[in-house]
């Protein structure tokens, strides 16, 4: 007996079911993955850019998931590769460093009619600008995206012991940069 995900991915991986299936994908995982998304690029334009390209990929390689993660998990790990993919050539067409992009989108996001944050979220994304980029990611996941260490586990490829030990220093980091800024 298959479960429902399985019975899911059959539908998306079967050419007869495919299209119906895809739009069902989308309609489930549109505002989650856009979220995923926003948060490591931060910048509205470019996550929808991200968010098609992502959907294109998995449109393309859904034959070659083999189930041996969640289909969520296998969708997130494409949507960060894309995210960080795009961060790194548009900090290469400009010729600047990642960090200078950082930077870049951060004083950005100050003037962006998408981000309804206060002054506090904003010292948070700089707080998190910070952060090395593996932490900055285990940070966005356990506290944005409120993921489970288990989660985050089988999304990242690392153990739950690492992600803890990781969040928790990503999180006095920031309260550190919070406190002297």
């Amino acid at each position: 007996m298959k479960n429902p995900e399985d019975l899911f991915v059959s539908r998306l991986q079967d050419d007869a079911t495919c299209q119906e299936a895809f739009r069902e994908l989308i309609e489930l995982y549109k505002e989650r993955m856009y979220w995923h998304i926003r948060n490591i690029v931060k910048d509205h334009d470019d996550t929808d850019d991200i968010l098609q390209n992502t959907f294109l990929k998995i449109f393309r390689n859904i034959k070659q998931f083999k189930g041996d993660s969640k289909l969520y998990s296998w969708m997130y790990r494409i949507a960060t590769n894309e995210s960080i993919t795009f961060l790194n050539k548009k900090a290469r067409r400009q010729k600047i460093s990642s960090e200078e992009l950082q930077n870049q989108i951060l004083d950005n996001l100050e003037s962006d009619v998408y981000f309804e944050g206060e002054e506090i979220q904003l010292k948070l994304q700089r707080a998190i600008a910070t952060l090395p980029d593996k932490q900055q990611q285990v940070f966005n996941m356990k506290y944005f995206e409120e993921l489970k260490y288990r989660e985050m586990a089988e999304i990242l490829n690392t153990s739950e012991g690492a992600l803890k030990a990781s969040y928790h220093i990503a999180a006095k980091k920031i309260e550190e940069f919070l406190k002297s800024n």
